[in-house]
């Protein structure tokens, strides 16, 4: 432990990490409950934060279970053990499904019957919505159910994680005796929603199928009283523990270990606020679950269904209006990247700038003649990667093609299983990751001959290789051909495939190599200068801040006067201003439209100023058990474009909230400011440069049809697709 460190160590310096990340998710109901926000928009909102309590269940609430079966004791840096944990968590969790349900029942559901969409249940329904729903039950429903009855011969059955289920109590009707027990699993298969003839002229009326069974579970149980029958929900451990050092082939021992994630323990109960007491028993003492982790939950269970609404066609009025990424100027109408690069670094940011040019960057490599080689790492892809294909057909023409497919990316395990395999029958080389580190960064390799001899191109982000989510995070990548980030990036990559170990890197940091060493080193550095009496700044945007070091390292460099601004969007385990400790930092969170992913850090240096983009957020995972990049931005001008994006960003005052001391977060009073919202800015620009683009472009027809004539032009735009006027893509 560094001397330093010890001045840092009391508990009341610290947060916990699990209520912190239950406090981001409060921020993303928060966004749901916010009348600003367009109504489906804040449907997706509390569809994200039911789906975030899923996993927060399956992963973090399970892990401290296990901890508590194991009789660990040892405090987190707050002081809490993990029995506390447990039962603060329970705590703040009821108030927030409170708090949702609250959000869904008293504000979403009425502004969606006002807008024509109305969720109806059986009490409600006219004569011909029942015949309706009598034949769909018969013809389409009932087929597919089986229901499951316990006694003595027949033992509770397995529940599936996260599989919506219906439980009834029956009375035989012949004598006194115990109410008996039966279970029905909603199909999964069949739509949530069901679609109702309606009276409305130009809306839609819905019912759950839960709803619709529970109207006929009398037939499927003849001969039998139904008492009660209500939905109910379980969410069982899925932390995959994986004997990697044992497994002779890491891909079949991970196929074995997500079976077992189906019916790990269950840590969560779900269940209809109005179900029967001796319902709520009988699956408490079938499932072993303790009273705190049952949920009363008034309403539907299971909030993802908002998602199904969200995606209905023709309410798009009631979401944010359709925004078109923009291409970066200098790549407008020009067809060899590869030159582009040569002349210059560039860098992107999504979801504002478009992802095209990193496909059509491994697209074109996979084509040119010129490229021997391309060599990837690839964490999270999309179900339909472009990318995949690229890489693919590289490896058909004859190229030496190596991808790393990070088989152990939490819940994208089976779809990097399907794609590693994809990839090696296509005749790539393909790396499982390693044994004990998860490959987390993004970089990419091509390897081009040109006159001048092999030229290395090199992508580095902080997002993954995902066309989907990439219109969805936020993030930036680097495109160079920088000759020694080309021949670190290299090192590494026979690092990854083989057993080298990296020669002395010149430009890039990597964990679990260098990269904890590399942040320590630029925070005392800033320290230093303070101290000095030199001005020291140090800006840092993640996803979360949970590394005690870290921590421990911005508290000694804010004590002596650097000016530190932190925008973490997700967990932060730090409490700033805290008197001669943290009252030189500021924390501050964003959630808005699209989710804040990337990974920027800002160091003053006594003027000459330094930036770099890394995939690692500050946390123990990422700097010891994950293999991570930092890479610095030496262009001038992309340097002074990033920290421009990071002044808006600290100057947010719409989407921002402030983290206090105690652990909570403020909105920033706004009155009397001008209003700053960074994602709209961003947006806002792309619109703008889309639009300008489009103005050239016209410019340059009606040019080329002066001169060429207007014929021969029309053939030529025919071609191309038309003109287009263009349209706003930017909310106001």
């Amino acid at each position: 432990m560094n001397s330093k460190d010890n001045l840092f160590n009391k508990e009341e310096y610290y947060l916990n990490r699990e209520l912190s990340w239950l406090e981001f998710n409060d921020r993303v109901i928060k966004e749901a409950k916010d009348n600003k926000n367009p109504l489906f928009e804040r449907l997706k909102f509390l569809a994200i934060a039911g789906s975030n309590l899923d996993e927060f269940f399956m992963v973090r609430v399970a892990s401290l279970k296990d901890q508590v079966n194991a009789e660990y004791t040892k405090p987190d840096p707050a002081g809490l053990k993990p029995k506390e944990q447990l039962n603060q968590i329970s705590q703040r969790v009821h108030r927030m499904v409170h708090e949702q349900y609250n959000a869904l029942n008293r504000g979403l559901l009425p502004k969606l019957k006002k807008n024509n969409i109305n969720i109806v249940n059986s009490k409600s329904l006219m004569e011909e919505q029942r015949q309706f729903l009598q034949e769909y039950f018969d013809s389409t429903v009932y087929p597919v159910l089986t229901p499951m009855a316990v006694d003595a011969s027949r033992p509770f059955p397995l529940i599936l994680n996260k599989s919506l289920n219906i439980g009834i109590l029956m009375d035989q009707q012949v004598e006194e005796g115990e109410l008996i027990f039966a279970t029905v699993q909603v199909p999964a298969g069949l739509p949530r929603l069901i679609e109702l003839p309606s009276s409305l002229e130009k809306g839609v009326e819905l019912i759950f199928l839960e709803d619709v069974i529970k109207m006929n579970v009398s037939s499927l149980f003849s001969g039998y009283k139904i008492v009660c029958a209500s939905a109910y929900r379980i969410t069982r451990n899925a932390d995959l523990s994986i004997e990697e050092e044992e497994a002779e082939d890491l891909l079949k021992e991970i196929e074995r270990s997500l079976q077992k994630r189906k019916w790990g323990a269950a840590v969560r109960l779900e269940i209809e606020q109005s179900s029967h007491a001796a319902l709520v028993k009988i699956l408490r003492d079938s499932l072993e679950i303790h009273e705190k982790d049952i949920y009363h939950i008034k309403g539907p269970l299971d909030l993802t269904f908002l998602w199904k609404i969200y995606r209905r066609k023709g309410f798009e009025h009631l979401k944010y209006p359709e925004y078109i990424p923009t291409i970066p100027p200098v790549l407008v109408d020009e067809e060899d990247l590869f030159e582009v690069i040569r002349q210059q670094d560039l860098l992107l940011h999504h979801p504002y700038e478009s992802f095209d040019p990193i496909v059509e960057f491994v697209e074109k490599a996979s084509k040119d003649p010129n490229v021997l080689a391309i060599k990837q790492t690839l964490y999270r892809v999309s179900g339909d990667s472009p990318i995949i294909k690229a890489l693919a057909e590289a490896a058909k023409r004859g190229k030496q093609v190596t991808v790393l497919v990070e088989l152990k990316a939490r819940f994208d395990e089976e779809v990097n299983i399907h794609w590693a395999k994809k990839l090696e029958q296509s005749g790539c080389h393909v790396i499982y990751g390693l044994v004990g580190l998860k490959t987390h960064c993004k970089m990419t390799l091509v390897v081009r001959k040109e006159a001048e001899g092999m030229v290395r191109y090199v992508h580095l982000g902080t997002g993954n290789y995902n066309d989907i989510t990439a219109k969805l995070y936020t993030d930036v990548g680097l495109l160079t051909v920088n000759e020694e980030i080309g021949a670190d990036v290299t090192a590494l990559f026979n690092m990854l495939s083989g057993y080298s170990y990296p020669p002395e890197l010149s430009k890039i940091a990597v964990a679990p190599l260098n990269l904890r060493e590399k942040f320590l080193e630029l925070i005392y550095r800033e320290a230093k200068n303070a101290e000095l009496g030199r001005d020291a700044r140090i800006i840092a945007k993640m996803n979360s801040l949970v590394d005690k070091h870290i921590i421990q390292a911005l508290y000694y460099a804010s004590t002596k006067g650097v000016k530190i601004h932190l925008i973490v969007r997700g967990i932060c385990c730090l409490r700033p201003a805290i008197p001669d400790v943290s009252e030189n930092i500021t924390v501050t969170s964003i959630v808005g439209r699209v989710l804040e992913h990337s990974r920027i850090y800002y160091f003053y240096n006594d003027a000459a100023e330094e930036v770099y983009i890394s995939s690692a957020d500050w946390m123990p995972r990422n700097l010891d058990r994950r293999v991570e990049v930092l890479v610095p931005i030496e262009d001038k001008g992309i340097r002074n474009r990033i920290v421009k994006m990071l002044t808006i960003e600290i100057n947010d005052n719409v989407k921002t909230r402030v983290l206090n001391s105690q652990g909570i977060y403020h909105k920033i009073d706004k009155r009397g400011k001008q209003l700053i919202d960074t994602q709209r800015y961003f947006f806002s620009l792309a619109s703008k440069q889309w639009q300008q683009q489009q103005r050239e472009r016209k410019q340059l027809i009606f040019e080329l049809k002066t001169m060429c004539g207007a014929t021969t032009m029309d053939k030529v735009e025919e071609k191309e697709g038309g003109d287009s006027d263009g349209k706003e893509i930017c909310h106001h």
